[in-house]
């Protein structure tokens, strides 16, 4: 449990939508802030007389953002200024930047802020002295920034203000620093910002209000909360915190699972892992890695488990007193609906699409089970070295598309997708092959996670095929990843209906 603020920024054009969105968000925020950049001019002083006239049951805060740093309105300093010189009755405090420092009057409690939406500054540190100076009740620092370890000298901006006791509002303002908008109350951030729904955030990297605390629980956490996550690029589209929160929650472990962006490894675990050398103790207990670090990971690992040593992939890191060990889950997660869905694999003629670290779990666990495996893949020195490795067939092809009528899948029992295709980006409506193609084939197993049915699920339906999507690896790997993370029987029913349910909304 921490101390911290949740506060909820609404936006709107009216004075009646904003007045409604204070209403939805007061179920849930402790703070509301309110944007009056986002208004028509015209509706601004019609906003502060219902203001005035209404009781409100959480604290306001009122915001008029300048456009340089992220304000919606074009108005001129001189009418920021007008606006600052104004009566805010109702309002428990006032967010202002710099340059109306000594001009606003009528000031309740002053918040000041600095945002940077394009990096983070040099001498952060002196941006955070130079605010805190300035008679300030509360500083707010936001920085946009491009990678995980950027976001350390966020993170310390609290350790400054703790000294000072000062209160602060840091933020890391991107993907990369979502985390921080979850863990920042645990260590001693005054207030964190929620959207009030998706598609409504005022900032780069916001999470809905209604995540932050039924998923992330951030009011909830602490520095003794273990902190989990899944490490990769991209992220954004995972659905392990819709599954593995709530299993913490219905074993009653005081931990956390959050999305962490890396791009550079090697940075992000000699800063912020190891533990010789990192510069912040973020309280890490393990990760769940996914593309393109599952092999990379590999080398920064105190110990790897025989299957994953085997496999030459790791998705699942267990840190224990100091101590990195690497499994892969991806195997049993692959494996297991598979055979509850086609029955036994002995002899079965399987064609594998890709070489990357999940092909390489399915392939390990398709040759376990006695399975005839053909691995095709662009990279020719690679694959051929993977397939000799596991003792499969081999086939490259330069490009998947172009070499669809090339590919002859009539004697294959199943098919299972490991490439990008059909995964949300570029390729996302691209299927491996045509529904004509896939008559034949008994089964598809495609490892895509997506919202519905992924492009060649869609045609194998067409074909009258079975198949199934990456929910089911998704689940089976993330259960094996529970129990080796915290020893304890993984609640099966309560993540599928936890991932089920995200993917519903």
């Amino acid at each position: 449990m921490n101390n911290g603020k949740i506060c909820v920024s609404v936006c709107a054009e009216t004075a009646d939508e904003i007045i409604a969105n204070i209403r939805r968000a007061e179920e849930f925020a402790d703070c509301v802030e309110v944007r009056f950049d986002c208004l028509n001019p015209k509706e601004i002083d019609i906003l502060l007389l219902q203001i005035s006239n209404l009781k409100f049951a959480k604290l306001l805060l009122a915001t008029f953002r300048s456009p340089n740093e992220g304000g919606k309105s074009t108005m001129t300093f001189e009418e920021r200024v007008e606006f600052w010189q104004k009566e805010h009755d109702g309002f428990w405090a006032e967010d202002i930047e710099e340059d109306v420092l000594g001009i606003a009057k009528n000031i309740n409690k002053k918040v000041v802020s600095f945002h940077d939406f394009n990096c983070i500054p040099d001498k952060l540190d002196d941006i955070y002295k130079r605010l805190s100076s300035s008679g300030s009740d509360i500083v707010k620092i936001a920085v946009q920034i491009d990678d995980i370890t950027d976001t350390i000298s966020v993170l310390k901006l609290i350790q400054l203000a703790k000294i000072d006791n000062q209160k602060i509002i840091p933020i890391a303002m991107g993907e990369a620093g979502k985390w921080t908008r979850i863990l920042g109350l645990a260590h001693g951030a005054f207030m964190t910002y929620a959207a009030l729904d998706a598609g409504m955030e005022t900032a780069d990297g916001q999470i809905t209000a209604k995540d932050m605390i039924e998923i992330y629980r951030v009011r909830e956490l602490d520095l003794k909360t273990k902190v989990y996550g899944v490490i990769g690029d991209p992220v954004s589209g995972s659905l392990s915190p819709y599954m593995h929160n709530p299993a913490f929650v219905a074993v009653g472990i005081n931990a956390v699972f959050v999305p962490l962006l890396v791009e550079d490894l090697d940075e992000f675990m000699r800063r912020m892992v190891k533990e010789e050398t990192w510069e912040v103790d973020l309280n890490f207990a393990g990760f769940s890695v996914t593309m393109p670090h599952k092999q990379a990971i590999m080398k920064y690992l105190d110990e790897i488990d025989p299957v994953a040593e085997k496999i030459g992939a790791v998705n699942t890191v267990k840190i224990e007193d100091g101590k990195l060990t690497g499994y892969n889950t991806d195997a049993y997660g692959f494996i297991t609906p598979l055979k509850e869905k086609f029955g036994d694999l002995r002899d079965a003629s399987v064609a594998v699409f890709g070489a990357g670290g999940a092909a390489r779990a399915c392939v390990y666990a398709l040759k376990q089970e006695g399975a005839d495996v053909t691995v095709f893949a662009r990279d020719e020195h690679k694959t051929k070295a993977f397939a000799d490795e596991f003792g499969v067939c081999l086939s490259t092809i330069s490009k998947v598309k172009d070499q669809r009528s090339k590919v002859n899948l009539s004697n294959f029992d199943i098919l299972v997708n490991a490439t990008p295709l059909g995964m949300k980006g570029p390729l996302e409506n691209e299927s491996l092959f045509t529904a004509e193609q896939l008559k034949g084939v008994k089964f598809v197993y495609d490892l895509v996670m997506r919202l519905g049915d992924s492009p060649i699920i869609l045609e194998a339906k067409k074909a009258g095929v079975a198949a199934i999507g990456g929910l089911e690896m998704l689940i089976g790997q993330g259960v094996r990843q529970f129990e080796i993370w915290t020893g304890r029987e993984a609640p099966i029913e309560v993540m599928r209906r936890s991932v089920i349910a995200r993917i519903e909304r």
